[in-house]
Protein backbone atom coordinates (compact mmCIF):
# COMPACT_ATOMS: atom_id res chain seq x y z
CA UNK A 1 0.00 0.00 0.00
CA UNK A 2 2.81 2.36 0.87
CA UNK A 3 4.46 1.64 -2.47
CA UNK A 4 1.16 2.30 -4.29
CA UNK A 5 0.73 5.60 -2.48
CA UNK A 6 4.26 6.54 -3.45
CA UNK A 7 3.52 5.68 -7.08
CA UNK A 8 0.30 7.67 -6.92
CA UNK A 9 2.16 10.62 -5.48
CA UNK A 10 4.79 10.36 -8.17
CA UNK A 11 2.14 10.11 -10.88
CA UNK A 12 0.46 13.21 -9.52
CA UNK A 13 3.74 15.07 -9.48
CA UNK A 14 4.64 14.09 -13.01
CA UNK A 15 1.10 14.78 -14.16
CA UNK A 16 1.19 18.34 -12.97
CA UNK A 17 4.31 20.45 -12.95
CA UNK A 18 6.56 18.03 -14.85
CA UNK A 19 3.95 17.33 -17.51
CA UNK A 20 3.36 21.06 -17.86
CA UNK A 21 7.09 21.66 -18.31
CA UNK A 22 7.31 19.02 -21.02
CA UNK A 23 4.33 20.49 -22.81
CA UNK A 24 6.11 23.83 -22.80
CA UNK A 25 9.25 22.27 -24.27
CA UNK A 26 9.82 23.01 -27.95
CA UNK A 27 11.37 21.11 -30.80
CA UNK A 28 14.70 22.49 -32.11
CA UNK A 29 12.81 23.95 -35.09
CA UNK A 30 10.21 25.66 -32.88
CA UNK A 31 12.89 26.89 -30.49
CA UNK A 32 14.91 28.34 -33.38
CA UNK A 33 11.84 30.10 -34.82
CA UNK A 34 10.83 31.44 -31.40
CA UNK A 35 14.34 32.74 -30.68
CA UNK A 36 14.66 34.39 -34.10
CA UNK A 37 11.24 36.02 -33.80
CA UNK A 38 11.90 37.33 -30.29
CA UNK A 39 15.40 38.57 -31.17
CA UNK A 40 13.97 40.28 -34.24
CA UNK A 41 11.72 42.39 -32.03
CA UNK A 42 14.68 43.23 -29.77
CA UNK A 43 16.72 44.10 -32.87
CA UNK A 44 14.05 46.55 -33.96
CA UNK A 45 14.17 48.22 -30.54
CA UNK A 46 17.98 48.51 -30.61
CA UNK A 47 17.90 49.96 -34.12
CA UNK A 48 15.40 52.62 -33.07
CA UNK A 49 17.50 53.37 -29.96
CA UNK A 50 20.67 53.77 -32.07
CA UNK A 51 18.88 56.12 -34.48
CA UNK A 52 17.54 58.22 -31.61
CA UNK A 53 21.00 58.45 -30.02
CA UNK A 54 22.63 59.38 -33.33
CA UNK A 55 20.19 62.23 -33.90
CA UNK A 56 20.32 63.83 -30.45
CA UNK A 57 22.96 65.43 -28.27
CA UNK A 58 24.11 61.94 -27.25
CA UNK A 59 25.81 61.33 -30.60
CA UNK A 60 29.17 62.86 -29.58
CA UNK A 61 29.52 60.51 -26.60
CA UNK A 62 28.20 57.58 -28.68
CA UNK A 63 30.77 58.18 -31.42
CA UNK A 64 33.61 58.65 -28.90
CA UNK A 65 32.78 55.36 -27.16
CA UNK A 66 32.75 53.44 -30.46
CA UNK A 67 36.16 54.85 -31.42
CA UNK A 68 37.76 54.05 -28.07
CA UNK A 69 40.88 51.92 -28.63
CA UNK A 70 41.08 48.58 -26.83
CA UNK A 71 44.46 46.83 -26.87
CA UNK A 72 45.30 43.26 -25.92
CA UNK A 73 48.60 41.38 -25.97
CA UNK A 74 52.12 42.64 -25.48
CA UNK A 75 55.62 42.55 -26.89
CA UNK A 76 55.68 41.58 -30.56
CA UNK A 77 52.05 40.48 -30.52
CA UNK A 78 49.60 43.33 -29.99
CA UNK A 79 46.07 43.79 -31.29
CA UNK A 80 44.77 47.33 -30.97
CA UNK A 81 41.30 47.98 -32.37
CA UNK A 82 38.50 50.44 -31.73
CA UNK A 83 35.46 49.19 -29.84
CA UNK A 84 33.54 49.37 -33.12
CA UNK A 85 36.06 47.04 -34.78
CA UNK A 86 36.07 44.65 -31.81
CA UNK A 87 32.30 44.37 -32.23
CA UNK A 88 32.37 43.95 -36.02
CA UNK A 89 35.48 41.73 -36.23
CA UNK A 90 35.35 40.00 -32.86
CA UNK A 91 31.81 39.56 -31.55
CA UNK A 92 30.49 39.06 -35.07
CA UNK A 93 32.85 36.08 -35.44
CA UNK A 94 30.56 34.33 -32.93
CA UNK A 95 27.57 35.34 -35.05
CA UNK A 96 29.25 33.80 -38.11
CA UNK A 97 30.16 30.72 -36.05
CA UNK A 98 26.48 30.23 -35.26
CA UNK A 99 25.61 30.82 -38.91
CA UNK A 100 28.14 28.11 -39.84
CA UNK A 101 26.56 25.66 -37.37
CA UNK A 102 23.12 26.40 -38.82
CA UNK A 103 24.39 25.90 -42.38
CA UNK A 104 25.96 22.54 -41.50
CA UNK A 105 22.85 21.34 -39.66
CA UNK A 106 20.53 22.37 -42.49
CA UNK A 107 22.69 20.57 -45.06
CA UNK A 108 22.93 17.40 -42.96
CA UNK A 109 19.42 17.00 -41.53
CA UNK A 110 17.43 20.16 -42.20
CA UNK A 111 15.51 21.75 -45.04
CA UNK A 112 18.52 21.40 -47.35
CA UNK A 113 19.14 17.69 -46.70
CA UNK A 114 16.56 16.49 -49.26
CA UNK A 115 17.92 17.50 -52.68
CA UNK A 116 14.53 17.88 -54.36
CA UNK A 117 13.13 19.76 -51.40
CA UNK A 118 16.25 21.92 -51.16
CA UNK A 119 16.18 23.05 -54.80
CA UNK A 120 13.32 25.49 -54.15
CA UNK A 121 14.95 27.61 -51.38
CA UNK A 122 18.36 27.31 -53.06
CA UNK A 123 16.95 28.62 -56.35
CA UNK A 124 15.04 31.36 -54.54
CA UNK A 125 18.14 32.41 -52.61
CA UNK A 126 20.29 32.48 -55.77
CA UNK A 127 17.72 34.64 -57.53
CA UNK A 128 17.51 36.82 -54.44
CA UNK A 129 21.27 37.40 -54.60
CA UNK A 130 21.84 37.71 -58.36
CA UNK A 131 19.01 40.10 -59.31
CA UNK A 132 19.62 42.62 -56.46
CA UNK A 133 23.34 42.72 -57.31
CA UNK A 134 22.54 43.31 -61.01
CA UNK A 135 20.12 46.13 -60.16
CA UNK A 136 22.75 47.80 -57.98
CA UNK A 137 25.40 47.46 -60.70
CA UNK A 138 23.01 48.86 -63.31
CA UNK A 139 22.63 52.01 -61.22
CA UNK A 140 26.24 52.36 -59.97
CA UNK A 141 28.22 50.57 -62.68
CA UNK A 142 29.94 53.71 -63.94
CA UNK A 143 31.13 54.99 -60.55
CA UNK A 144 33.59 53.98 -57.85
CA UNK A 145 30.59 53.02 -55.69
CA UNK A 146 30.24 49.77 -57.65
CA UNK A 147 31.97 47.90 -54.81
CA UNK A 148 28.68 48.01 -52.92
CA UNK A 149 27.05 45.44 -55.22
CA UNK A 150 27.08 42.84 -52.44
CA UNK A 151 25.03 44.98 -50.02
CA UNK A 152 21.49 44.22 -51.33
CA UNK A 153 22.19 40.47 -51.60
CA UNK A 154 21.59 39.77 -47.89
CA UNK A 155 18.47 38.88 -45.88
CA UNK A 156 18.19 39.43 -42.12
CA UNK A 157 16.48 36.33 -40.77
CA UNK A 158 15.95 37.76 -37.25
CA UNK A 159 14.07 40.81 -38.55
CA UNK A 160 12.08 38.69 -41.01
CA UNK A 161 11.09 36.21 -38.29
CA UNK A 162 10.14 39.13 -36.05
CA UNK A 163 7.63 40.23 -38.69
CA UNK A 164 6.34 36.65 -39.05
CA UNK A 165 5.84 36.54 -35.28
CA UNK A 166 3.31 39.35 -35.59
CA UNK A 167 1.17 37.09 -37.79
CA UNK A 168 1.24 34.19 -35.33
CA UNK A 169 -0.16 30.78 -36.25
CA UNK A 170 -1.77 31.92 -39.49
CA UNK A 171 1.61 31.50 -41.23
CA UNK A 172 1.98 27.88 -42.47
CA UNK A 173 4.86 26.03 -40.83
CA UNK A 174 6.26 24.89 -44.24
CA UNK A 175 6.43 28.56 -45.30
CA UNK A 176 8.53 29.34 -42.22
CA UNK A 177 10.77 26.41 -43.15
CA UNK A 178 11.16 27.82 -46.66
CA UNK A 179 12.16 31.23 -45.30
CA UNK A 180 14.67 29.69 -42.87
CA UNK A 181 16.25 27.55 -45.61
CA UNK A 182 16.30 30.54 -47.95
CA UNK A 183 18.05 32.65 -45.30
CA UNK A 184 20.61 29.89 -44.59
CA UNK A 185 21.56 29.67 -48.30
CA UNK A 186 21.57 33.47 -48.42
CA UNK A 187 23.98 33.59 -45.47
CA UNK A 188 26.23 31.02 -47.15
CA UNK A 189 26.24 33.13 -50.31
CA UNK A 190 27.11 36.24 -48.31
CA UNK A 191 29.99 34.41 -46.62
CA UNK A 192 31.39 33.31 -50.00
CA UNK A 193 31.02 36.84 -51.40
CA UNK A 194 32.88 38.32 -48.40
CA UNK A 195 35.66 35.74 -48.75
CA UNK A 196 36.06 36.14 -52.51
CA UNK A 197 35.44 39.84 -53.11
CA UNK A 198 35.86 41.77 -49.87
CA UNK A 199 39.31 40.62 -48.85
CA UNK A 200 42.25 43.00 -48.31
CA UNK A 201 45.83 42.39 -49.40
CA UNK A 202 46.90 38.92 -48.28
CA UNK A 203 49.57 38.39 -45.59
CA UNK A 204 50.95 34.97 -46.54
CA UNK A 205 52.61 34.21 -43.19
CA UNK A 206 49.44 34.96 -41.23
CA UNK A 207 47.38 32.92 -43.69
CA UNK A 208 49.71 29.94 -43.21
CA UNK A 209 49.31 30.30 -39.45
CA UNK A 210 45.53 30.25 -39.93
CA UNK A 211 45.91 27.20 -42.14
CA UNK A 212 47.79 25.39 -39.36
CA UNK A 213 44.96 26.15 -36.92
CA UNK A 214 42.45 24.83 -39.47
CA UNK A 215 44.42 21.58 -39.83
CA UNK A 216 44.31 21.12 -36.05
CA UNK A 217 40.53 21.68 -36.09
CA UNK A 218 40.10 19.04 -38.80
CA UNK A 219 42.37 16.59 -36.93
CA UNK A 220 40.35 17.16 -33.73
CA UNK A 221 37.21 16.21 -35.63
CA UNK A 222 38.83 13.14 -37.19
CA UNK A 223 40.13 12.04 -33.77
CA UNK A 224 36.57 12.07 -32.43
CA UNK A 225 37.19 14.84 -29.89
CA UNK A 226 33.80 16.01 -28.66
CA UNK A 227 34.71 18.44 -25.89
CA UNK A 228 34.45 22.09 -26.97
CA UNK A 229 37.79 23.32 -25.53
CA UNK A 230 40.10 22.23 -28.41
CA UNK A 231 37.73 23.76 -30.96
CA UNK A 232 37.57 27.00 -28.95
CA UNK A 233 41.38 27.22 -28.70
CA UNK A 234 42.11 26.40 -32.35
CA UNK A 235 39.15 28.53 -33.46
CA UNK A 236 40.61 31.56 -31.66
CA UNK A 237 44.02 30.86 -33.25
CA UNK A 238 42.32 30.65 -36.65
CA UNK A 239 40.59 33.98 -35.97
CA UNK A 240 43.88 35.62 -34.99
CA UNK A 241 45.59 34.32 -38.11
CA UNK A 242 42.82 35.52 -40.38
CA UNK A 243 42.68 38.89 -38.60
CA UNK A 244 46.32 39.46 -39.55
CA UNK A 245 46.05 37.81 -42.98
CA UNK A 246 43.77 40.29 -44.73
CA UNK A 247 40.94 37.77 -45.10
CA UNK A 248 38.06 39.03 -43.00
CA UNK A 249 38.40 37.58 -39.52
CA UNK A 250 34.72 36.76 -39.05
CA UNK A 251 35.03 34.03 -41.69
CA UNK A 252 37.02 32.08 -39.10
CA UNK A 253 33.71 31.59 -37.29
CA UNK A 254 32.10 29.84 -40.26
CA UNK A 255 35.17 27.72 -40.98
CA UNK A 256 35.46 26.61 -37.34
CA UNK A 257 31.76 25.72 -37.25
CA UNK A 258 32.12 23.41 -40.23
CA UNK A 259 34.70 21.33 -38.30
CA UNK A 260 32.42 20.74 -35.28
CA UNK A 261 31.36 17.06 -35.03
CA UNK A 262 27.73 16.43 -35.94
CA UNK A 263 27.46 12.76 -34.93
CA UNK A 264 26.17 11.25 -31.69
CA UNK A 265 28.50 9.25 -29.45
CA UNK A 266 25.97 6.47 -28.91
CA UNK A 267 23.08 4.88 -30.81
CA UNK A 268 19.43 5.65 -30.03
CA UNK A 269 18.41 2.17 -28.79
CA UNK A 270 21.18 1.75 -26.18
CA UNK A 271 20.51 5.31 -25.07
CA UNK A 272 16.80 4.61 -24.53
CA UNK A 273 17.51 1.36 -22.69
CA UNK A 274 20.08 2.96 -20.39
CA UNK A 275 17.83 5.93 -19.62
CA UNK A 276 14.99 3.55 -18.70
CA UNK A 277 17.29 1.70 -16.32
CA UNK A 278 18.43 4.95 -14.69
CA UNK A 279 14.86 6.22 -14.47
CA UNK A 280 13.77 3.02 -12.71
CA UNK A 281 16.68 3.29 -10.26
CA UNK A 282 15.79 6.92 -9.60
CA UNK A 283 12.14 6.04 -8.85
CA UNK A 284 13.15 3.20 -6.51
CA UNK A 285 15.42 5.50 -4.50
CA UNK A 286 12.58 8.00 -4.17
CA UNK A 287 11.10 5.70 -1.49
CA UNK A 288 13.50 7.28 1.00
CA UNK A 289 11.58 10.58 0.63
CA UNK A 290 14.76 12.62 0.97
CA UNK A 291 15.26 15.99 -0.62
CA UNK A 292 17.27 15.61 -3.81
CA UNK A 293 20.17 17.55 -2.26
CA UNK A 294 20.31 14.99 0.58
CA UNK A 295 20.03 11.96 -1.66
CA UNK A 296 23.54 11.29 -2.96
CA UNK A 297 22.45 8.19 -4.89
CA UNK A 298 19.82 10.11 -6.81
CA UNK A 299 22.32 12.86 -7.58
CA UNK A 300 24.69 10.29 -9.09
CA UNK A 301 21.87 8.94 -11.25
CA UNK A 302 20.98 12.43 -12.43
CA UNK A 303 24.63 13.03 -13.34
CA UNK A 304 24.67 9.75 -15.28
CA UNK A 305 21.53 10.85 -17.11
CA UNK A 306 23.13 14.17 -18.01
CA UNK A 307 26.28 12.42 -19.25
CA UNK A 308 24.25 10.11 -21.47
CA UNK A 309 22.19 13.00 -22.84
CA UNK A 310 25.45 14.75 -23.80
CA UNK A 311 26.66 11.58 -25.49
CA UNK A 312 23.45 11.32 -27.46
CA UNK A 313 23.41 14.99 -28.39
CA UNK A 314 25.95 15.97 -31.06
CA UNK A 315 28.50 18.70 -30.23
CA UNK A 316 27.15 20.74 -33.16
CA UNK A 317 23.62 20.60 -31.79
CA UNK A 318 24.73 21.40 -28.24
CA UNK A 319 26.93 24.34 -29.29
CA UNK A 320 24.23 25.80 -31.53
CA UNK A 321 21.68 25.51 -28.75
CA UNK A 322 23.98 27.10 -26.16
CA UNK A 323 25.17 29.94 -28.40
CA UNK A 324 21.99 30.86 -30.18
CA UNK A 325 20.48 32.78 -27.28
CA UNK A 326 23.70 34.76 -26.69
CA UNK A 327 24.02 35.61 -30.38
CA UNK A 328 20.36 36.48 -30.86
CA UNK A 329 19.83 38.47 -27.68
CA UNK A 330 23.26 40.01 -27.05
CA UNK A 331 25.67 40.04 -30.00
CA UNK A 332 23.24 41.07 -32.77
CA UNK A 333 21.57 43.79 -30.64
CA UNK A 334 25.04 45.16 -29.74
CA UNK A 335 25.93 45.13 -33.46
CA UNK A 336 22.73 47.07 -34.19
CA UNK A 337 23.49 49.64 -31.48
CA UNK A 338 27.02 50.10 -32.86
CA UNK A 339 26.12 50.27 -36.55
CA UNK A 340 22.60 51.67 -36.90
CA UNK A 341 23.46 54.99 -35.29
CA UNK A 342 23.14 57.09 -38.44
CA UNK A 343 22.87 60.90 -38.17
CA UNK A 344 20.12 61.91 -40.61
CA UNK A 345 19.90 65.45 -41.99
CA UNK A 346 16.22 65.91 -42.81
CA UNK A 347 16.96 68.97 -44.94
CA UNK A 348 19.00 66.87 -47.40
CA UNK A 349 17.15 63.56 -46.97
CA UNK A 350 15.46 63.88 -50.36
CA UNK A 351 18.81 64.27 -52.10
CA UNK A 352 20.28 61.38 -50.10
CA UNK A 353 17.42 59.08 -51.06
CA UNK A 354 18.03 59.79 -54.75
CA UNK A 355 21.80 59.16 -54.51
CA UNK A 356 22.82 56.21 -56.74
CA UNK A 357 24.17 54.22 -53.76
CA UNK A 358 21.00 54.71 -51.71
CA UNK A 359 18.79 54.04 -54.72
CA UNK A 360 20.77 50.95 -55.73
CA UNK A 361 20.46 49.46 -52.25
CA UNK A 362 16.73 50.24 -51.91
CA UNK A 363 15.74 48.94 -55.34
CA UNK A 364 18.09 45.97 -54.98
CA UNK A 365 16.59 44.89 -51.66
CA UNK A 366 12.93 45.53 -52.44
CA UNK A 367 12.54 45.03 -56.20
CA UNK A 368 15.52 42.72 -56.68
CA UNK A 369 14.58 40.33 -53.87
CA UNK A 370 10.94 40.28 -55.01
CA UNK A 371 11.78 39.47 -58.64
CA UNK A 372 14.74 37.19 -57.92
CA UNK A 373 13.16 34.95 -55.28
CA UNK A 374 9.70 34.82 -56.87
CA UNK A 375 10.84 34.18 -60.44
CA UNK A 376 13.54 31.63 -59.65
CA UNK A 377 11.19 29.76 -57.28
CA UNK A 378 8.39 29.76 -59.87
CA UNK A 379 10.83 28.61 -62.58
CA UNK A 380 12.10 25.49 -60.73
CA UNK A 381 8.51 24.51 -59.88
CA UNK A 382 7.36 25.14 -63.46
CA UNK A 383 10.05 22.96 -65.04
CA UNK A 384 9.48 20.23 -62.45
CA UNK A 385 12.77 20.39 -60.57
CA UNK A 386 11.00 21.04 -57.27
CA UNK A 387 7.53 21.59 -55.83
CA UNK A 388 5.90 24.02 -53.47
CA UNK A 389 5.75 22.89 -49.81
CA UNK A 390 2.42 21.37 -48.81
CA UNK A 391 -0.15 24.05 -48.01
CA UNK A 392 2.00 26.87 -49.44
CA UNK A 393 0.91 28.96 -52.43
CA UNK A 394 2.98 30.91 -54.93
CA UNK A 395 1.40 34.07 -53.57
CA UNK A 396 2.83 33.27 -50.14
CA UNK A 397 6.27 32.65 -51.68
CA UNK A 398 6.00 36.11 -53.27
CA UNK A 399 5.08 37.59 -49.88
CA UNK A 400 8.17 35.97 -48.34
CA UNK A 401 10.22 37.39 -51.23
CA UNK A 402 9.07 40.86 -50.20
CA UNK A 403 9.93 40.12 -46.57
CA UNK A 404 13.41 38.96 -47.65
CA UNK A 405 14.12 42.57 -48.62
CA UNK A 406 14.90 43.17 -44.94
CA UNK A 407 18.68 43.06 -45.21
CA UNK A 408 19.72 44.75 -42.01
CA UNK A 409 22.53 42.88 -40.20
CA UNK A 410 24.46 41.28 -43.07
CA UNK A 411 23.83 44.22 -45.43
CA UNK A 412 25.27 46.72 -42.97
CA UNK A 413 28.18 44.37 -42.34
CA UNK A 414 28.98 44.11 -46.07
CA UNK A 415 28.55 47.89 -46.48
CA UNK A 416 31.28 48.41 -43.90
CA UNK A 417 33.58 46.14 -45.92
CA UNK A 418 32.67 47.68 -49.29
CA UNK A 419 33.14 51.37 -48.55
CA UNK A 420 35.99 53.34 -47.04
CA UNK A 421 34.22 56.47 -48.26
CA UNK A 422 32.11 57.65 -45.28
CA UNK A 423 29.64 59.41 -47.60
CA UNK A 424 28.93 56.21 -49.52
CA UNK A 425 28.72 54.22 -46.28
CA UNK A 426 26.19 56.66 -44.82
CA UNK A 427 24.07 56.54 -47.97
CA UNK A 428 24.25 52.74 -48.02
CA UNK A 429 23.10 52.50 -44.38
CA UNK A 430 20.22 54.89 -45.00
CA UNK A 431 19.22 52.81 -48.02
CA UNK A 432 19.38 49.61 -45.95
CA UNK A 433 17.21 51.07 -43.18
CA UNK A 434 14.69 52.53 -45.63
CA UNK A 435 14.46 49.33 -47.66
CA UNK A 436 14.22 47.13 -44.55
CA UNK A 437 11.41 49.27 -43.14
CA UNK A 438 9.50 49.26 -46.44
CA UNK A 439 10.08 45.53 -47.01
CA UNK A 440 8.91 44.72 -43.49
CA UNK A 441 5.67 46.71 -43.86
CA UNK A 442 4.86 45.60 -47.41
CA UNK A 443 5.85 42.00 -46.67
CA UNK A 444 3.65 41.95 -43.57
CA UNK A 445 0.63 43.25 -45.50
CA UNK A 446 1.25 40.80 -48.36
CA UNK A 447 1.53 37.84 -45.95
CA UNK A 448 -1.56 39.01 -44.07
CA UNK A 449 -3.57 38.98 -47.31
CA UNK A 450 -2.05 35.76 -48.68
CA UNK A 451 -2.64 33.78 -45.48
CA UNK A 452 -6.26 34.86 -44.95
CA UNK A 453 -8.62 31.95 -44.50
CA UNK A 454 -11.18 31.74 -47.27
Amino acid sequence: MKHENSQSSSAKLFGSSFEKSFKQAMTPFEEFVHAEASSGLLLMACTIAALVIANTGLYTAYDAILHTKITIGGGDFVISLSLHHWINDGLMALFFFTVGLEIKREILVGELADRRQAILPIAGALGGMIIPALIYVAINGNSDAIDGWGIPMATDIAFAMGVLALLGKRVPRPLIGFLLALAIVDDLGAVLVIAAFYTDQINTSALLFAGGALIMLILSNMAGIRRPLPYVVFGILLWLGMLKSGVHATLAGVITALTIPANSYCEALPFVQRMRELNTQFEDLNEQRKHIMENGSQQKILQSMENFVHKMESPLQRMEHNLHTWVSFLIIPIFALANAGIPIDLSTLGVTMMHPVTLGVILGLIVGKLIGISFFSWLVVKIGWSRLPQGVTMGQITSVALLAGIGFTMSIFIAGLAFDNPHYLLNAKIGILAASLAAGIIGYIALLLSTQKS
